[in-house]
C-alpha cells in the first residue's frame, strides 16, 4: 500500500486491489482510517474519524486533487 503523501499527522495512501474502484484515497492517523472519493471530493467512509479532522482531510485532498489523481492513474493504469 503505497503512501502517496503525508502531511500533519495524516498518511494519504492506496491499496493495490483498489484498481478496480473510482479514483480514491484513503487517510490514516493513529488508529483512525477514512476513504475519500477523489472526482468529486466526497467521504466514503469516516472509520471513526472525528468530524472536523475529516472536514480538514477533505480540504487537503480538494488542494491536492490534481496531484492524487495523477498518481492514481500512474499506480492503477
Amino acid at each position: 500500500m503505497p503512501t502517496v503523501f503525508r502531511q500533519g499527522p495524516y498518511r494519504f495512501f492506496f491499496y493495490a486491489q483498489d484498481c478496480v474502484e473510482p479514483p480514491h484515497v484513503h487517510v490514516q492517523r493513529e488508529q483512525f482510517t477514512a476513504k475519500f472519493w477523489v472526482d468529486p471530493v466526497r467521504l466514503a467512509v469516516s472509520g471513526g474519524m472525528p468530524d472536523h479532522e475529516l472536514r480538514d482531510i477533505e480540504k487537503i485532498i480538494e488542494e491536492r486533487q490534481a496531484a492524487i489523481l495523477k498518481k492514481w492513474q500512474a499506480f492503477c493504469p
